[in-house]
């Protein structure tokens, strides 16, 4: 089978020149900005590239259906357009299942790997088939209020209207065909046999209260990565990043730059 051909995405650097390099890859449906709550707190001891996975955000809009390795793809494609050999990577949920492929099929690229709410084979990866031919029938609107009810708590949903509008807008604004294209690689992946071959150091984080990709996935991750860690970020469900932003934070430097040699 043929290599797949990558895309150039957008992309925004921030934080400190000569720094180690964390790559932040965002959830399905959502941009770059996704991750804004923990870039103040990040980006004072790394170096942060964020992107815009294909289909979403500003990043080009290919006709579907796209595969995980399509966006493992994108992302190395981008390395190496900005001369980055190695560098750290830390994705939720899409951005974690791209993370695995990157673990599992480039280690050479990968320095420390930490991923959130996510999982190796979706729970029922026939509902985001159906979901894809939803969305292009219907466009974002038939689908975003069932999403943002199962990312965030409850209580979140009640103190902080705010930040919840904003991702729900991130979220209507994603081109139909990106998000369907993209629905249509999270039915068709399965990284669980590829996931013994991750030898970065890796931290998975669970949301306790995960709806999308429940704790049980995330430990299957953790169980099937040789030596692996794994934490459960309380009081969230699936956008743990946007709900716990700090708890998040810490946790992820913890990982990449608290543990290295003197």
């Amino acid at each position: 089978m043929a290599t797949p051909t990558p895309i150039d995405v957008h992309h925004r650097t921030e934080g400190q020149p000569g720094a180690p390099v964390l790559v932040l890859s965002h959830a399905l449906g959502l941009s770059l900005a996704m991750w804004d709550p923990q870039v103040p707190r990040l980006s004072q001891q790394l170096r942060l590239l964020r992107y815009d996975h294909r289909g979403h955000g500003s990043s080009p809009v290919p006709t579907g259906p796209y595969t995980i390795e399509d966006l493992g793809r994108d992302l190395l494609h981008l390395l190496d357009r900005l001369g980055l050999e190695r560098v750290s990577f830390c994705g939720l949920s899409l951005g974690g299942m791209v993370g695995l492929w990157l673990g599992a099929n480039a280690p050479e690229r990968i320095d420390r790997l930490v991923v959130c709410c996510s999982a190796a084979r979706m729970p029922r990866p026939d509902d985001y088939a159906a979901r894809a031919s939803l969305v292009r029938q219907q466009g974002m609107t038939s689908i975003a209020d069932g999403v943002i009810g199962r990312w965030f708590t409850p209580a979140f949903v009640a103190r902080r209207p705010d930040v919840v509008a904003r991702i729900k807008a991130l979220l209507l604004a994603t081109p139909s065909e990106g998000y369907a294209a993209t629905c249509e690689a999270l039915a068709a992946m399965d990284l669980r046999d590829e996931l013994r071959r991750i030898a970065a150091p890796t931290l998975v984080m669970a949301a306790a209260f995960d709806q999308s990709t429940p704790p049980d996935q995330s430990r299957e991750i953790a169980q099937r990565i040789p030596g692996a860690e794994l934490a459960t970020i309380s009081d969230a469900s699936h956008l743990a990043g946007v709900e716990q932003p700090d708890a998040v934070a810490e946790r992820i430097l913890t990982h990449v730059i608290g543990r290295r040699p003197a």
